[in-house]
């Protein structure tokens, strides 16, 4: 044995022995920890689980039928197996029977439209306006008898309203 190896516990040396068997020489020292830990908190919830059912049973002792169900039910809740194959065949059969949409043929490569990609802009730039105050003075300052097509087809012209509210006195 290596150094420092007789003064580990016996099941430290399992692990140990396990790794080196699956071909595992260069590892951390933690890892066998790691395993450890795993390995008795594992024996402990089947082990908790078949003293469930040995009381559940009505028996005073946990027996060998106890753990091999506390382990099947912890195989079973914690490992699922596939489906068989032929249940993915069916499966596949059933998908493959709609055919893909036609392809419209395009120079380049198809991209998809703007709506179904995730580059696509999902913001709207604001643009500042100015008081309804401020335009409505500006409109009385420069009022232009004559004017162009150009100008009233690129800027809106302001529809601002004013509306006023009589306030009722108060009684005291």
């Amino acid at each position: 044995m290596a150094e420092g190896e007789e003064d580990l516990p016996r099941d430290a040396k399992i692990v140990k022995s396990l790794l080196k068997s699956m071909g595992v020489e260069d590892y951390e020292p933690r890892v066998v920890h790691q395993f450890l830990e795993l390995w008795y908190r594992y024996v402990v919830d089947v082990l908790t689980d078949a003293q469930v059912y040995s009381e559940h049973a009505g028996k005073q002792t946990i027996d060998c039928d106890d753990v091999k169900l506390a382990i099947q039910s912890k195989v079973n809740f914690s490992f699922s197996q596939p489906p068989p194959r032929e249940v993915l065949l069916e499966l596949a059969r059933n998908r493959n029977k709609v055919p893909l949409p036609k392809a419209i043929p395009a120079p380049g490569i198809a991209i998809p439209p703007d709506q179904d990609t995730l580059i696509n802009t999902n913001y709207q730039f604001a643009i500042p306006r100015k008081q309804a105050v401020e335009e409505t003075e500006e409109d009385e300052e420069s009022v232009d008898p004559n004017p162009s097509q150009e100008q009233k087809t690129d800027m809106p012209q302001p529809t601002s309203q004013r509306v006023s509210f009589p306030l009722a006195k108060r009684s005291k």
